[in-house]
């Protein structure tokens, strides 16, 4: 691979995305990104979040897209992306003090996305934080006509993926010790969920 690997989406979403994790990652010095994708969030956060240090992580297979946005950032604070399955029983950090990923969840089973966040909780500190964003259902409804047009392509591709109900993930994480601080309302019918560990 020797271009960049490019979403649109990305391009649309960072800045209002930016706009509230400037806020929420405030004070934090690490923030560790679960599924990284093109590697493009973490070149624009890390350029305009210069006081953390941000971890790219994705599947083996997108490593090589994803530093090739980061070597031609030349950011100090933007590592090379690591390799992370996050159903994984070994990752390859031992503590979280905060967290980010983007349209993962939807990608995700229900089965895969229980078991990231058995892996992801094991490893958080004391008052981390975590950000999801992507869209979701609520009381198992879709926010747009847009977003189940969506679900139903995502399930033709993958029957076990699809738009998650923002209850269960909540629900999830409250019972790894993770509470729901913040749910903002997103453009394109997304929303941005801020969970902080106990």
């Amino acid at each position: 691979m020797s271009h960049k690997p490019f979403s649109q989406a990305c391009e649309n979403n960072k800045t209002p995305i930016l706009e509230i994790i400037r806020h929420v990652f405030a004070n934090t010095g690490y923030v560790f990104e679960i599924g990284s994708g093109t590697g493009q969030h973490a070149c624009y956060f890390a350029k305009h979040l210069a006081h953390l240090i941000w971890q790219p992580t994705d599947k083996p297979e997108n490593i090589q897209g994803i530093n090739l946005w980061q070597e031609t950032s030349a950011l100090a604070n933007l590592k090379p992306a690591i390799a992370l399955n996050i159903t994984d029983e070994i990752w390859p950090c031992d503590t979280i003090e905060a967290a980010f990923t983007a349209n993962t969840l939807h990608i995700m089973s229900e089965q895969e996305v229980q078991l990231g966040f058995d892996q992801l909780c094991k490893r958080l500190t004391p008052k981390a934080l975590l950000c999801i964003y992507g869209p979701f259902n609520y009381n198992g409804n879709y926010s747009s006509d847009s977003n189940a047009q969506f679900d139903s392509w995502l399930k033709s591709q993958n029957p076990l993926s699809g738009i998650k109900n923002s209850e269960d993930i909540v629900s999830l994480a409250a019972d790894r010790g993770l509470s729901l601080s913040h749910d903002f309302d997103m453009p394109a019918n997304n929303q941005l969920l801020v969970l902080q560990n106990s």
